[in-house]
């Protein structure tokens, strides 16, 4: 009897996978790239718990909520992070060329933005620039993300994924300087590609309020004059080798001719799993867990 068999017959498949050790998943690129969405799978394929994956916009979101409702966090965020709830955004002895000339370009939309309150705090100034896609003060980021880092119990003894940070070259300088600091390596730089259509088209089918046409072109004029350069940065310091460009526009379409959104982006979640080292036959877009 013929025993043969043919290897193509054979289909390996790998729900999950469990990492250790310890290092940063750094992930950026364009507003609506889908960041969050790889982000997610990939704690799901890596087996990377909900806590050690820290997104910089839930981090400002976060702050913000902790500032408005805390009194003592506050103080501290005014004490350490020099972000005041009492200092005028307009004071320009306090906020210096940093900010002032910035926030009063945009004095008619912070006061429509906060009703015409009397004073717009600093603290006001950093969830506006939040809600709108805006530069937030380099010093304020790096203190932020900085102190998220030394309050976490495990970083530095985990894999931990950076999604939205840094945006400029400065914040990437202060990135690896704490990275260094802390003995924290930078396992691997993604940066998830679309064109300009492809995340305009993305955005405006969210229906989120700060979705228009005029806040995401700045936007994406904001990743070219800034997110782009951070990458270029990463990839001179750390080496080309720890910065892959990963195509985040993979469609895949189900029997109705529709995107199927879940097998989609757990293509891109398996291109990133390649550039981080594991092989491609292991893993199949079709696995659940």
């Amino acid at each position: 009897m013929d025993n043969a068999y043919n290897n193509e017959d054979i289909k390996i498949k790998i729900e999950k996978v469990s990492v250790e050790g310890c290092g940063v998943i750094i992930l950026t690129g364009p507003s609506s790239c889908g960041k969050g969405e790889i982000a997610k799978e990939l704690r799901r394929l890596l087996s990377i718990s909900d806590d050690r994956h820290l997104s910089m916009g839930d981090i400002l979101r976060n702050t913000i909520d902790k500032a408005r409702n805390n009194q003592s966090f506050r103080e501290k965020l005014s004490n350490d992070y020099h972000i005041s709830d009492e200092i005028s955004v307009f004071d320009s002895e306090h906020d210096g060329v940093a900010i002032y000339p910035k926030a009063k370009k945009y004095e008619n939309d912070l006061k429509k933005f906060f009703n015409d309150q009397d004073i717009i705090t600093q603290l006001d100034w950093l969830e506006f620039c939040v809600a709108n896609g805006l530069l937030i003060p380099d010093s304020w980021t790096v203190n932020i993300i900085n102190a998220t880092f030394e309050q976490s119990d495990d970083f530095g003894k985990n894999i931990y994924i950076l999604d939205g940070y840094p945006r400029t070259i400065k914040a990437a300088e202060e990135l690896i300087n704490v990275t260094l600091k802390m003995n924290v390596p930078i396992i691997k730089v993604i940066h998830l590609s679309i064109t300009k259509n492809e995340m305009m088209k993305r955005a405006l089918g969210r229906n989120r309020m700060d979705d228009d046409v005029v806040s995401l072109e700045r936007r994406y004029q904001f990743y070219v004059d800034h997110v782009q350069p951070s990458i270029d940065y990463l990839k001179e310091q750390l080496g080309s080798d720890k910065v892959d460009l990963i195509d985040a526009h993979q469609p895949i379409y189900n029997s109705q001719n529709e995107i199927d959104l879940e097998k989609s982006v757990r293509q891109v979640a398996i291109d990133v799993l390649q550039s981080l080292g594991l092989p491609s036959y292991l893993l199949s877009v079709g696995s659940k867990s």
